[in-house]
């Protein structure tokens, strides 16, 4: 379901909905929306209940403390004016002042065992619970009845309950996560080259031109002596990955693969993924591009998992944070608001999401698989179109991308404040709701891929999914750049990145891109086609540090 939210919005970055809020002092629910308008309209008709004695996995999501005391520190976090600017909290300072008490999360353990369900995951931020349990006790413990339907407008059918759940216990859950699987995700900027168009490689150095992670490094950074030496990388991915298909990449490429691997799974789902039953594409090109930016990395870490809670909070509870994180792929939740306090936390702990903005040219209101793209608390990477010195040279010219995503919200987010300036000078932009992308890079059917222990392509991938992982790798140079200086981690970049773009510098700092469209023309300085445009070198890295 498509709600508008309420929200109320730092000067700094975009915090918890007001609604919300209110609405925790009055209900024993829970806090956000789980019923989708498809099965209350009859859109998606009734086949048939789930069999009682069918087992599900579910995450029951406790809502942060504190909300008014957050909101003031993460004010204060991201004000270069403050002396708290970027004194970020550790996972444990977290909870202590804004997760929810022991107390809580305690009553919510013993609620769900005395409704005969099984605790088998807990969450050191106490946010999360993940339990196990049959239909029937689900359906009795949350007081209502899980559905069968026929999906409106995909060939298939989906489970869903049939109204809001309600909990005995004195106060309401944010979330229950698992109650249905009407939106399955999907890459959110992976798509294959219709064959009948020709290809636009002209200066990659890898076959027949298509461009390798490395050449990304070499136009967007161009420097040698950042590598992210010292930094973590996190990865969002629904399936797992055979990481015999990004060896072979670096294989045939002749280049080294240096940096430890984790595949983690966030929740039990497997981290294997072995063609024809499963693709690894996404996530091993996911790999490649974050590599190739940032060829030194500490580690990366691939977390998979079946559920956008699951993820979310393992990468905000890892033992070792990951300062940078990456996000390729998107789903339409029954409630916006959902992921709200994990990228919170990122926020306070000094994480910054990157969202691809997808592949469909300009968003519109009946785009249901933009989410998150447009969530104030990520930052959102459109698609452009490269063109390089030659092979493994510099930036030479860059145009919009056709197929990039970008636009007005489509979930009624409002903007933030700091891209009221930016959508000021921006004819085509929303002055009330959150605009997008905020950057962008190359998208375009120009890379190099291995996946699924088939054989590697040339030219026939492109898509935002190449650009957001990049930009993560980006990252890792800017934050190495950071601790290097004697600073810490940049965190959230959003305030920073709209900032740079007013400022005086900026043409020293972005790749400027004037020319091409998605639906929305690419002009001066900010666009809802590429944001503010492509990471200009060392200048960017200096500017955000």
């Amino acid at each position: 379901m498509i709600r508008r939210l309420n929200t109320s919005l730092l000067r700094i970055v975009a915090l918890f909905s007001v609604v919300s809020i209110v609405c925790q002092a009055q209900s024993p629910s829970s806090l956000t929306l789980h019923v989708r308008d498809v099965t209350l309209n009859g859109q998606a008709r009734s086949v048939g209940h789930l069999s009682p004695m069918q087992t599900m996995r579910l995450v029951l999501v406790l809502p942060l403390r504190n909300q008014a005391a957050l909101e003031a520190f993460l004010k204060e976090l991201y004000d270069p004016s403050s002396a708290s600017y970027r004194h970020y909290l550790t996972v444990e300072e977290f909870t202590a002042k804004y997760g929810p008490s022991q107390e809580d999360y305690d009553a919510v353990i013993r609620f769900a065992e005395a409704n005969g369900l099984t605790v088998v995951g807990t969450s050191r931020n106490r946010v999360n619970v993940d339990v196990t349990g049959s239909v029937a006790n689900i359906e009795k413990a949350f007081h209502l009845t899980m559905g069968a339907y026929m999906h409106p407008t995909e060939n298939r059918t989906f489970y869903a309950p049939d109204r809001e759940p309600t909990v005995n216990l004195p106060f309401p859950l944010w979330h229950i996560a698992g109650l249905d699987n009407y939106s399955i995700p999907h890459p959110a900027g992976l798509h294959h080259r219709n064959l009948s168009v020709g290809s636009n490689a002209t200066t990659g150095s890898g076959p027949s031109n298509s461009f390798l992670g490395s050449d990304m490094r070499a136009a967007y950074y161009g420097g040698t002596a950042l590598t992210g030496a010292g930094q973590s990388l996190g990865l969002v991915e629904y399936y797992g990955t055979d990481l015999n298909d990004l060896y072979t990449y670096y294989n045939n490429v002749h280049q080294p693969l240096n940096v430890p691997i984790t595949l983690l799974s966030t929740d039990g789902t497997s981290t294997s993924c072995f063609a024809p039953l499963c693709d690894d594409t996404e996530q091993t090109l996911d790999m490649t591009q974050a590599l190739g930016m940032a060829p030194g990395l500490s580690s990366l870490v691939v977390y998979v998992g079946s559920s956008d809670v699951a993820i979310f909070n393992a990468m905000a509870t890892a033992s070792t944070l990951n300062a940078q994180l990456s996000s390729s792929w998107s789903w339409f939740p029954a409630d916006p608001s959902t992921d709200d306090p994990y990228f919170q936390e990122f926020a306070a702990q000094g994480q910054n999401l990157f969202q691809a903005s997808g592949d469909s040219g300009a968003w519109n209101p009946t785009m249901i698989y933009v989410y998150p793209a447009d969530d104030p608390y990520v930052t959102s990477v459109g698609g452009t179109d490269l063109t390089t010195s030659g092979a493994g040279g510099a930036w030479s010219s860059e145009t919009a991308w056709v197929d990039g995503g970008g636009g007005i919200s489509t979930h009624g987010y409002p903007i933030p404040s700091w891209q009221t300036a930016a959508a000021s000078g921006c004819s085509s932009c929303s002055k009330t709701n959150r605009n997008g992308p905020d950057v962008s890079a190359n998208a375009n059917f120009t890379f190099y891929v291995c996946a699924n222990q088939s054989g590697c392509t040339a030219n026939s991938y492109g898509g935002t999914s190449f650009a957001a992982p990049m930009w993560a790798g980006y990252l890792a140079l800017v934050n190495q750049q950071s601790v290097a200086n004697g600073h810490s981690a940049v965190g959230f970049i959003n305030p920073s990145l709209y900032a740079i773009g007013e400022g005086s510098s900026y043409g020293s700092d972005f790749h400027d891109i004037v020319s091409g469209s998605n639906g929305y023309s690419a002009t001066t300085r900010y666009d809802l086609a590429t944001g503010w445009g492509s990471p200009n070198g060392t200048g960017l890295i200096n500017a955000v540090v």
